[in-house]
């Protein structure tokens, strides 16, 4: 008995005997093939394409009580299904690449992603983090062939080290964002320090509750609520405040330049100035950044970042948010690489 498209709310079956041969040669005995149904399945093939297409908009769970079976059932159809489209991805032609790792879970579990900025498709999803999660990406890329020519990654040692060893030969870009992210915490622990040194209940007043407006863009505060005025003020309390958030702007203008030359000597004089204030903090962000200026500066090469790949990130968190978690780690994996054609709300 095989479970078959519903008509309506009603199940439906088709029942028949399924038969049996035998060799006159080796007295095997063998089921004959039924073309409407795979091989040990008690389901037909027309049901196993009606739950594909109701999980484009329903869960897993509601599929199952929609066609009167179990959970397992449907996510072992979804599970061959993923399989079968996006287990290997092809990566012959794949020039341009994003390298992110994203938090899963408790305990510090995490995946290495790597996407592909042409298509916006994952191609690779690594357990663990850090240059170790991408040893077997390496040995498919070279497998594969691909001429990557260029990699957008944050400043993470680990990434750095294991592109240059094995893409010696692309252009390593390091994401725009990241950098602006990495001084914006600076600025935050040089803020927290400040009110922590405040002198006075006048000066720890104003500069509680800046934090905020410290890390936004100034044409984004809001005037309305005096948050222009409120930064403002909290600036004319603090000279090294107010040189790390003026920096901050400046720092910006490296990625608004025409060319990389003049990027170049945008980026050179702000590592000037942060080395000649007295804070420390700044100081060593400018030797962070003249140390990585090489990839910074390629952005001129490469107008390319991780912004598709976070992107992608908060998609999978939204996934498994909205599942609640996947017990099985190999069909969370698949469900990831299926992201970039998920043309509906994410549904575990």
């Amino acid at each position: 008995m095989f479970k078959t498209v519903p008509i309506g709310s009603k199940a439906v079956f088709v029942q028949l005997p399924v038969q049996r041969v035998q060799c006159l040669c080796c007295n095997a005995i063998r089921q004959v093939k039924i073309h409407f149904a795979q091989w040990r399945r008690t389901y037909t093939k027309a049901f196993e394409r009606y739950a594909l297409a109701l999980s484009r908009h329903m869960t897993i769970l509601d599929v199952a009580k929609h066609l009167g079976v179990s959970w397992d059932v449907i996510k072992d159809i979804q599970k061959r299904y993923l399989s079968k489209k996006y287990r290997r991805p092809r990566l012959r032609h794949v020039t341009r690449i994003a390298i992110d790792e994203i938090s899963i879970g408790k305990g510090h579990r995490y995946l290495t992603v790597v996407l592909d900025l042409k298509t916006g498709a994952v191609i690779f999803v690594g357990d663990g983090k850090g240059g170790d999660a991408l040893t077997p990406f390496w040995k498919r890329l070279k497998y594969a062939k691909a001429e990557i020519k260029a990699v957008a990654i944050d400043m993470s040692p680990a990434f750095i080290a294991a592109v240059l060893e094995n893409l010696p030969e692309a252009t390593l870009v390091f994401d725009h964002f990241h950098v602006i992210k990495l001084y914006n915490d600076k600025l935050s622990k040089l803020r927290r320090a400040i009110q922590n040194e405040a002198e006075g209940p006048l000066q720890n007043k104003v500069l509680k509750g800046t934090r905020w407006l410290l890390l936004k863009n100034r044409h984004n505060l809001n005037e309305q609520k005096n948050e222009k005025e409120r930064l403002d003020e909290a600036l004319k309390l603090n000279k090294p405040l107010a040189t790390a958030y003026y920096l901050k702007e400046d720092l910006k203008r490296v990625w608004l330049q025409v060319c990389k030359v003049d990027a170049k000597e945008i980026l050179d004089e702000w590592i000037k100035k942060a080395r000649s204030t007295s804070i420390t903090i700044l100081k060593k962000f400018a030797n962070t950044l003249a140390s990585h200026a090489f990839g910074i500066l390629n952005h001129y090469d490469y107008q390319i970042s991780t912004g598709p790949l976070e992107g992608t990130n908060n998609k999978i968190k939204t996934l498994q948010r909205q599942a609640y978690g996947f017990r099985d780690a190999e069909f969370f994996k698949l469900k990831i690489y299926g992201l970039h054609e998920t043309k509906y709300a994410l549904v575990g």
